[in-house]
């Protein structure tokens, strides 16, 4: 039985890690992270990207466990979380896009101006959702914690235990990745990173736009097939 349970365990770990990771992404995410925190002191950043990692764990884990019924009981649908959530990550990068690169005085005046203060309220929205954890990964924690159920409740215990524990771990793993982005990116040069934050700034903008296509094509598939039962009947 206690093989049973471990191995139970790791299933549940494996599935959920495999699953959600891929989705969230946490170093594609990292230059759209230090393009939004321009200016920010490297304690700021650090700060922010504990707040962050926890705050991930935390929606994660909420998504898991309880998303299907908070959806349920406001009578939303995944299509419609999607669509929802991409427009959010489209108008997020297209200011990106359209942030002009700043010079060495005004990064002085943000560095003053972006406070701790600031960065509390930025830490859940939008650089935790929708940019670190959007619908695609919301969807995905849902479908995550659906999969868990079993018949047997220690069976269901020990898959859920696992899944918590890959939440964890990619709650670490967003930690290093935006902790420590600054320096991962630094051999690319000034000029080397601009190009590569705007290039993140417009590949953010094609997920948010194909999250939203995603969601209007499942509601147009939805859409027709309410329309063929109509005509059916």
């Amino acid at each position: 039985m206690t093989l049973e349970l471990l191995a139970a365990l790791g299933k549940g770990f494996l599935f959920a890690f495999v699953t959600v990771l891929p989705i969230l992404n946490p170093a594609a995410a990292a230059p759209v992270f230090l393009s939004l925190t321009d200016g920010a002191s490297e304690r700021t950043r650090a700060s922010l990207a504990r707040r962050i990692a926890r705050n991930v764990v935390w929606l994660m884990l909420g998504a898991m466990l309880v998303g299907v019924y908070v959806l349920d009981f406001f009578g939303i649908s995944l299509p419609i979380v999607r669509v929802g959530g991409g427009l959010i990550v489209a108008a997020s990068a297209w200011r990106l896009l359209n942030t002009s690169q700043s010079t060495s005085d005004n990064r002085t005046e943000l560095a003053e101006a972006y406070t701790p203060e600031m960065a509390k309220r930025q830490a859940f929205y939008p650089l935790t959702f929708p940019i670190t954890s959007g619908p695609g990964s919301i969807t995905a924690a849902i479908t995550v914690g659906v999969s868990l159920a079993d018949p047997r409740l220690s069976l269901a215990l020990a898959r859920t235990g696992g899944a918590v524990l890959a939440l964890l771990a990619i709650g670490v793993l967003v930690y290093l990745a935006y902790r420590y982005a600054e320096k991962l990116l630094k051999p690319l040069g000034e000029a080397g990173m601009i190009i590569f934050l705007r290039l993140s700034a417009f590949i953010l903008l094609c997920l948010g736009v194909q999250i939203v296509w995603n969601g209007l094509h499942e509601l147009g598939v939805e859409l027709l097939r309410d329309g063929m039962g109509l005509s059916g009947s």
